[in-house]
């Protein structure tokens, strides 16, 4: 089976959900990830913290550098995502359709590369 990275879109300065649309939505991600696991689809997800979290790691002239917040300049970022396994990528979309519903937000659907041969 290959493995697909499910991320969810996060929009900044989007209205945050209402508190209980947002447990909804934590119930609607727990019962999808429930069912990934039983059907042998999971390999591992997690949300993440806001980008203003992040610090950038670099090398510039042969030196190591930090900066805080988010690599890419841009008002979307990732909020979170799933790693699974599938049979293809019919079989993907139809996980990251039931993703997609149950964030409330869009999932981008991306293979990850094959291993070389050795």
């Amino acid at each position: 089976m290959k493995q697909y990275l499910l991320s969810v879109h996060m929009v900044e300065g989007q209205q945050p959900p209402m508190p209980e649309t947002m447990q909804q939505m934590y119930k609607d991600v727990e019962a999808l990830n429930s069912r990934m696991q039983a059907e042998g689809a999971w390999v591992f997800a997690g949300g993440l913290h806001p980008p203003t979290a992040a610090t950038v790691v670099r090398i510039e002239d042969g030196k190591v550098l930090t900066t805080d917040g988010p690599f890419a300049e841009t008002k979307e970022h990732l909020g979170g995502f799933w790693v699974i396994k599938a049979a293809d990528l019919d079989a993907a979309l139809a996980w990251a359709a039931e993703a997609t519903r149950a964030c409330q937000g869009p999932v981008e659907v991306r293979p990850f590369q094959e291993e070389p041969a050795r």
